[in-house]
């Protein structure tokens, strides 16, 4: 039996919960591999599975009674969780976890850079939508509603407290590009509120980034992670698909518009103002700011590349939607 991870500090964590495990289940662990912070492989001699944390009982609760629900709904493009402990659920360290289905990925990875992976994902985002509008009422006691404007209005009060260090990396005139297309964006979409509340209700993803759409071994492709749904209109998970392949279409607006599920979407006032938002570069500056990440080499040309590289296209697609306001 192998326990051992190369994860420096992390390695006394991970022989623990090894031990923990072998005490919780009736089949010998073989290895534990992690994945991410609370996400673990867990391997036996005639099974594999996903060993995932929860910070509470009643979040592990409501991700197994989800993905559930989903699939007897005929939404089967997810994973499952197992049960191989009875209640109480296995608990190690202020931590709940469940036993999650391990899809074998293809060698494929999915990814936004393929044209075919941006449409297959928008095809199964749909899919996800039209089984959790039979859900909505079913959970709407229990899943929070999907706020879009305070959100936002959190990311950038965010990223203006921590513009004394950005101001570090990047230039004034750009900084005060990117505040002018974020007041633009609320004030254009507090005008247009209605776009997240009225329409069809479904539950939302809330998470639409690359990693959580799997490319299987058999070619499938599987939407997984529901740990920021809610309870809205498709707008907002639309939204940020949008806003996730735009750099991969150099933020042209009729390549956008080549996307016949974004159609509908670019049709609508509010939308076409909640593009504008820098909602990617606001949340990256946070994280690296947060994680005290800005001086690693590496992490911060990544993040001035984003932020300097692609501007002057991101320009032109912030000129192009107050044109296309303009006709509306």
């Amino acid at each position: 039996m192998n326990s051992t991870v190369n994860n420096g500090g992390d390695d006394f964590f991970h022989n623990r919960l090894f031990s923990y495990l072998q005490e919780q289940f009736d089949f010998p662990i073989d290895e534990i591999q992690p994945i991410r912070q609370q996400v673990h492989l867990v391997k036996a001699k005639n099974r594999t599975f996903i060993l995932k944390g929860f910070s509470s009982y009643s979040k592990l609760k409501l991700q197994e009674a989800f993905s559930a629900s989903l699939i007897q709904e005929g939404f089967k493009k997810t994973n499952t969780f197992y049960q191989f402990a009875e209640d109480p659920p296995l608990y190690f360290e202020q931590n709940y976890y469940g036993c999650l289905e391990y899809i074998h990925p293809s060698n494929q990875l999915f990814t936004y850079h393929l044209p075919k992976n941006r449409l297959e994902g928008l095809d199964l985002l749909d899919e996800f939508h039209t089984a959790t509008e039979k859900l909505f009422y079913r959970y709407h006691s229990i899943i929070p509603a999907f706020k879009q404007i305070e959100k936002w209005q959190e990311r950038a009060a965010v990223f203006l407290n921590n513009l004394p260090i950005i101001k570090y990396f990047i230039q004034n005139e750009i900084i005060h590009e990117l505040l002018v297309w974020m007041n633009w964006s609320i004030q254009g979409i507090q005008k247009e509120s209605h776009l997240f509340q009225n329409g069809r209700k479904v539950i939302l993803h809330g998470d639409v980034a690359h990693h959580n759409f799997l490319r299987a071994k058999n070619h499938d492709l599987f939407l997984i992670d529901f740990d920021l749904i809610s309870l809205g209109t498709p707008h907002g998970d639309y939204l940020q698909y949008a806003n996730r392949i735009l750099p991969f279409l150099n933020w042209s607006f009729r390549d956008l518009s080549g996307y016949r599920k974004m159609k509908p979407f670019l049709n609508e006032k509010g939308f076409l103002y909640a593009l504008a938002f820098p909602t990617d570069i606001f949340r990256e500056w946070n994280r690296t700011i947060r994680e005290k990440t800005y001086l690693q080499p590496l992490k911060i040309r990544q993040l001035v590349d984003m932020t300097v590289g692609q501007f002057s296209e991101r320009q032109g697609f912030f000129k192009e939607l107050k044109n296309q306001l303009d006709k509306k």
